[in-house]
C-alpha cells in the first residue's frame, strides 16, 4: 500500500463490486477509507462464495485496507450518524440512490464550517435512474452478440456474456479518477463537486470511445461474430500437437516478423501473398482480411510441434503469446503470482483462509509498496471512527451499541449463511 493520499478521509456507502472497488483503490494509495454498513452487513456481505464460516471472499478482497463502521442504517439516527460522518469527512463514495437519505444535499447540508466542501461520487444504473447491473448494461450495449463461434448464424444464435464484471470494474477505476479529479479542483478553488456515475454510460460510453459505435453505423449493419480471432487484426488461438491452447498476437511488424519466423513460415507466406497479390507485413488490414487462410499455416505447424518447442521459439523471437490456463491454475502459477511482486503475504483475512492477495496494480519505482492490508471485520472500527471523527465519549458510544444504533466488530462470530 503506497503513500500518497495518507492526507485523504473518505466515507464509502457502498455494496457489490463498482463502488467498493473505487473505494479500495483509493485505499491502496494510502487513503483513509471509512467504509459504512448496515449492522448486519451490506447487501454484499454474504456475497458467494463463502468459506465455512459464512465469509465472503468476494467482500474480503474488494474491502481491503479500509475501516468498517457498522450503523443500523434502517434506523433515523443510524441514518444520522451516516449523514454527518460523510458531512464532516467531505469525501464520500456510495452507489445509494441520490433520493436516499445520503443525498449529496443532505450530507452539504450537514456540513460545518470547518469540513472542506463535500465532494461526493455516486454510481448510479442508467442516467435517467433506471437501476442496471454489469450483465444488463453488457447486454444492451452489443457485447455479448459479437461473442461466439464465427458459424454461429446472427439472427437466432445466443448471446455470450462475459464472466467477469467488466464494467463494475472499470467504473469503480474511472470513479476513483473522477474524485482524485474533483479533489484537485477543491483544492485550487475551494468548491466541492457532485458526481454521478452511471454504469450504463460507461458501458455505451466504452462502446463509443473505442470507436466500435462509429462502425457500426459506418458499416449500417452488426460486426460479425469472429471466435476466438481478434477483431482488426492478426490473432487467434491455436492448439499443439500435445493438445495445449495457446493464444497468439500479431499487432505489430516486429510481432508479425517475429511470429513468421517463430514458427518457420516464411515460404507458405509467401507463396499466399503472390497468389492473393498482398504484403502481410504491410500492416493489420490484409492479415485480419485473409485471416482463415493464415490462420491455417500456423495452425499445420502448430499441430507437429509441441508447446515446449513453440514455446521457446516464440520467445527467442519476441512474440506476444500466452498459454491458456484455468482460473485455478492461473491462481497457482508461479509466474502469475507467486513471482509477481504484484503479490505479498496473506494479511490476516477474516475468514482466517490464507491466500495471496494483491498489492496496488501500480507500480512505483522507489517508493515502498508495502505488504497488503488486511479487510476488515463488519464494525471493527466503528468506536475508533465515531470518537475520533464525531467526538463521541465512550460512554454515549456504549449508548448507541446498547440501542442498537451501532455495532462492534464481528470477529469471532460465525455464519451459516
Amino acid at each position: 500500500m503506497y503513500k500518497l493520499l495518507n492526507d485523504l478521509s473518505i466515507v464509502e456507502v457502498s455494496s457489490f463490486v463498482a463502488s467498493p472497488t473505487a473505494g479500495l483503490y483509493c485505499a491502496q494509495m494510502g487513503a483513509e477509507v471509512i467504509r459504512v454498513d448496515h449492522t448486519a452487513g451490506g447487501l454484499d456481505y454474504d456475497r458467494y462464495m463463502l468459506t465455512k464460516e459464512g465469509r465472503s471472499l468476494s467482500w474480503e478482497n474488494l474491502n481491503r485496507a479500509k475501516k468498517s463502521v457498522a450503523l443500523d442504517l434502517r434506523s433515523g439516527e443510524g441514518r444520522e450518524l451516516c449523514v454527518e460522518l460523510a458531512a464532516r469527512t467531505g469525501n464520500a463514495i456510495t452507489n445509494l440512490p441520490e433520493k436516499s437519505f445520503l443525498s449529496h444535499d443532505a450530507m452539504k447540508a450537514a456540513q460545518p464550517d470547518s469540513a472542506p466542501d463535500m465532494t461526493s461520487v455516486r454510481i448510479m444504473g442508467w442516467h435517467d435512474g433506471r437501476q442496471a447491473m454489469d450483465f444488463t448494461v453488457n447486454a444492451a450495449a452489443g457485447y455479448p452478440l459479437m461473442c461466439g463461434p464465427e458459424d454461429w448464424d446472427m439472427e437466432t444464435a445466443p448471446p455470450v456474456n462475459q464472466v467477469l464484471p467488466a464494467w463494475d470494474f472499470i467504473t469503480g477505476a474511472y470513479c476513483a479518477f473522477a474524485l482524485l479529479a474533483a479533489l484537485r479542483h477543491r483544492d485550487a478553488t475551494g468548491e466541492g463537486s457532485e458526481i454521478r456515475v452511471p454504469l450504463g454510460d460507461v458501458a455505451i460510453g466504452t462502446l463509443a470511445n473505442s470507436g466500435t459505435m462509429a462502425e457500426m453505423l459506418f458499416r449500417g449493419d452488426d460486426r460479425e461474430r469472429l471466435g476466438n480471432a481478434i477483431w482488426g487484426a492478426f490473432g487467434r488461438d491455436f492448439r499443439s500437437k500435445d493438445n495445449v491452447r495457446f493464444m497468439v498476437a500479431a499487432l505489430t511488424p516486429k510481432q508479425w516478423d517475429g511470429l513468421v519466423e517463430a514458427f518457420g513460415v516464411a515460404v507458405p507466406i509467401g507463396n499466399l501473398e503472390a497468389e492473393l497479390g498482398v504484403k502481410f507485413a504491410d500492416g493489420d488490414r490484409p492479415r485480419f482480411e485473409h485471416r482463415h487462410a493464415l490462420f491455417d499455416i500456423f495452425q499445420t505447424v502448430a499441430s507437429s510441434h509441441e508447446f515446449s518447442s513453440l514455446k521457446t521459439r516464440m520467445a527467442a523471437n519476441g512474440c506476444t503469446f500466452e498459454r491458456y490456463r484455468t482460473a485455478f491454475e492461473a491462481a497457482q502459477d508461479p509466474e502469475l503470482v507467486a513471482d509477481n511482486p504484484l503479490f505479498g503475504p496473506s494479511p490476516a483475512n477474516p475468514s482466517g483462509f490464507e491466500y495471496p492477495a494483491a498489492r496496488s496494480f501500480a507500480n512505483l519505482p522507489g517508493r515502498e509498496a508495502g505488504n497488503p492490508a488486511p479487510a476488515p471485520y463488519l464494525g471493527q472500527h466503528s468506536e475508533e471512527v465515531l470518537a475520533e471523527r464525531l467526538g463521541l465519549s465512550s460512554g454515549a458510544i456504549g449508548k448507541l451499541v446498547d440501542a442498537g444504533t451501532v455495532a462492534l466488530s464481528d470477529a469471532g462470530k460465525h455464519y451459516n449463511r
